[in-house]
């Protein structure tokens, strides 16, 4: 049986303003109608012995990722919360441990969430052609086969190709990312491979590997599996041993060091969708070469990416742009410099730009919040909360609130008392008081908050008691 392991703990920085820290490229539908998170899960149809799906997450991230999951029917083992990133030999570490408890004898086949794999069929004879390697011991690395001389990548040489055993080869070297000239010489040989980090390997031949090379990361994994606890679909790795563990990736604590290092290639349509750049290069161009998403209207533009999210963006007489505008930003840059945009959000950071970590329109588990307009004393929000869903009960130390239902019905709670407001009602929420808001109606709940008060920031919350287990 194979188990495939999402990694979906990035934060696709390159991608802003689309990908924000708590929402990140790997949750959102970039290159196809489903999110990227999602198309990982779908491809596995394609590769037989699948067994359920663990995938190893952000704790921001948990209930975005288990609503997606479960709009796909996904087949989930566990959603493992990560309280740190570690890197990937941890993730995997915690994977491999679990995995070795609950279906022994199998392996696991690492993906991260946010690659693009347009052929799905060659993708599973690849995963075919390394099972059988991974069930003799060895641990298996996917190596795209290169289509350009690309910077970009880390390579990883394959020797004594004839050797290979159904189409897994050694593994000689694995090479930072090139110069150009290096790159090229590369390509030339047909030795040397993108390196995917896609990972396939027995469960307990990772960790007996990974024991010998990092004996300190399976300690630190061991026992923040230990004192794990189950959190509603969750499993809570406990925090301070696994942020003990060394943050090291599957490559430099054991692949560069192993003597089972094995290379599969995969020939698939690949893309890590590191950058705007490369969108444009994986999804479909009209007749000038341009990639256009929502209201956009050109002239007189070639070879451009733009995508339109709120509102109708327009452009003249450009030639290797990316435009990309959502309600509260709008991205400018010209193709060859999109790496660069990590700089900005860095600046961002420094500033303390709220545009870094959120979207206007913020996901929460019970539904959705947008911030429709604000100043220094009010703030006003579009709340919609789920069929069934409910807000935390909780209370503000310094604003008030007005609730004002356009759509839905709602059981509101105001210290003791409980009402039911419907459409056009509204209520008042003092200072200071205990309240939550509940849809008790089978269709969203759609209603108009107004914040009033002397600081209107989300940390001004007192829970005292949450159906999500949040703080």
């Amino acid at each position: 049986m194979i188990i495939p392991v999402i990694l979906s703990g990035g934060s696709g920085t390159r991608l802003w303003p689309l990908s924000r820290a708590l929402y990140p490229k790997q949750l959102l539908s970039l290159a196809g109608e489903k999110t990227m998170l999602q198309e990982t899960v779908l491809r596995l149809a394609a590769t037989d012995d699948i067994g359920p799906v663990y995938c190893i997450c952000n704790e921001s991230h948990r209930f975005l990722v288990a609503e997606q999951l479960h709009e796909i029917d996904a087949n989930i083992g566990e959603i493992i919360l990560e309280p740190k990133g570690r890197n990937t030999a941890p993730a995997a570490a915690i994977a491999a441990m679990l995995v070795t408890e609950k279906h022994p004898g199998a392996s696991l086949l690492l993906l991260p969430a946010d690659h693009v794999i347009r052929d799905t069929v060659a993708f599973g004879l690849a995963v075919a052609a390394g099972l059988s390697a991974a069930e003799k011991g060895e641990l298996v690395t996917f190596g795209i086969v290169p289509a350009s001389p690309e910077t970009g990548y880390g390579y990883i040489r394959a020797s004594a190709r004839g050797d290979g055993q159904q189409g897994a080869y050694p593994v000689s070297e694995f090479v930072e990312k090139p110069d150009r000239k290096t790159a090229e010489r590369y390509l030339a040989s047909g030795d040397y491979f993108w390196n995917s980090g896609i990972f396939l390997f027995n469960a307990a031949s990772y960790l007996l590997e990974l024991e010998a090379h990092a004996p300190a990361i399976v300690a630190a994994c061991r026992e923040a599996l230990q004192k794990a606890v189950a959190d509603l679909d969750f499993l809570r790795l406990d925090s301070d041993a696994f942020c003990a563990s060394p943050s090291d990736s599957i490559d430099y604590a054991v692949m560069e060091k192993t003597t089972k290092a094995s290379l599969v290639p995969l020939d698939a349509g690949w893309n890590d969708v590191g950058a705007w750049s490369a969108l444009w290069d994986v999804q479909e161009h009209d007749e000038a070469g341009n990639v256009k998403r929502g209201d956009v209207l050109i002239y007189d533009v070639k070879n451009c990416y733009i995508h339109a999210t709120n509102r109708l963006v327009t452009a003249v007489g450009l030639d290797g742009h990316i435009i990309v505008e959502t309600a509260d930003a709008v991205l400018v840059a010209s193709r060859e410099c999109v790496q660069d945009v990590k700089v900005l959000v860095e600046e961002m950071k420094k500033r303390e730009r709220h545009e870094v970590e959120t979207h206007r329109r913020v996901c929460r588990p019970w539904g959705t919040y947008e911030t429709v307009d604000f100043s220094e004393r009010f703030k006003v929000k579009r709340i919609t909360v789920n069929p069934g869903a409910a807000l935390s009960l909780q209370k503000h130390h310094h604003r008030a609130e007005h609730w004002i239902v356009v759509r839905g019905t709602a059981q509101v709670t105001v210290g003791e008392q409980k009402i039911t407001l419907c459409e056009d009602q509204s209520t008042y929420i003092p200072v200071g008081q205990f309240h939550r808001l509940e849809n008790i109606g089978t269709t969203p709940l759609e209603l108009i908050e107004v914040q009033t008060g002397s600081y209107l920031g989300e940390d001004d919350i007192v829970r005292v008691e949450d159906r999500y287990g949040r703080q």
